[in-house]
């Protein structure tokens, strides 16, 4: 079977699309003739004659487009819902953190929330959050979109995912959080990049404007697609 045709199986056989990082651990490369499996992989994707991108990181069969679009409710005209962009990032964190063996938190009102085909509460590791500090400051953290906690239950990193919604409600959440030694990130479009910039610099923020970093949405796709592929090479 040529490479092609093997992503185009496994795309099939997972519903007619798939993350780069699907494909990275499950294409079977062991007898691919090329020192770079990986980034033929991604080279393949981009054939338009079979393939086009949902999102980043996320691509299609052709011969499945209108099935795949109408799955996620996303329309042809290229509109997509608000939730999928939401759900969408928060399962590629979640995973991302799973492959690096921290145990990951997402709300309680999230649990049933699609990441592409499966609930979000299916592929956090932790169903209900560690009792970490005071009853308040527990619940507080409680609605972050993300968190990945260390193997000593304490809070690694923090993630709030700002599509559509105002950043400075994510802003002070970590604010009440910034006592502890963990990472915040705001993650949004590019074109949202100023004005968190310009939120992170009022007086109220003035010790969070060195700890909250923000990150784009095409930063996390390739993070997930990295992080997939360093996995399969150290399984091989």
């Amino acid at each position: 079977m040529k490479q092609i045709e093997q992503v185009i199986d496994v795309m099939r056989r997972n519903g007619g699309y798939a993350t780069l990082g699907y494909l990275n651990q499950n294409v079977n490369v062991s007898e691919w003739k090329t020192k770079t499996p990986f980034a033929s992989i991604r080279r393949i994707v981009q054939d338009e004659r079979f393939f086009f991108r949902i999102k980043p990181g996320l691509w299609a069969l052709k011969e499945c487009r209108n099935d795949v679009l109408k799955k996620f409710n996303i329309e042809i005209s290229g509109k997509k819902s608000e939730e999928f962009n939401h759900t969408y990032y928060q399962g590629l964190l979640v995973e991302i953190g799973n492959l690096n063996n921290y145990n990951t938190y997402i709300p309680p009102q999230d649990k049933n929330k699609l990441f592409l085909e499966k609930k979000l509460g299916s592929i956090a590791r932790i169903s209900s959050i560690y009792e970490f500090s005071f009853p308040e400051i527990v619940n507080r953290a409680k609605t972050i979109d993300v968190i990945w906690f260390n193997k000593r239950k304490l809070p690694d990193s923090f993630f709030e995912i700002e599509h559509t919604t105002d950043i400075q409600n994510s802003l002070l959440k970590f604010f009440d959080l910034q006592d502890y030694f963990s990472n915040f990130y705001i993650v949004s479009a590019k074109e949202r990049e100023q004005e968190f910039f310009k939120k992170i610099k009022f007086n109220a923020f003035e010790n969070l404007q060195t700890r909250v970093k923000f990150i784009e949405y095409n930063y996390v796709a390739e993070l997930h697609t990295k992080t997939a592929e360093l996995k399969r090479i150290f399984n091989l």
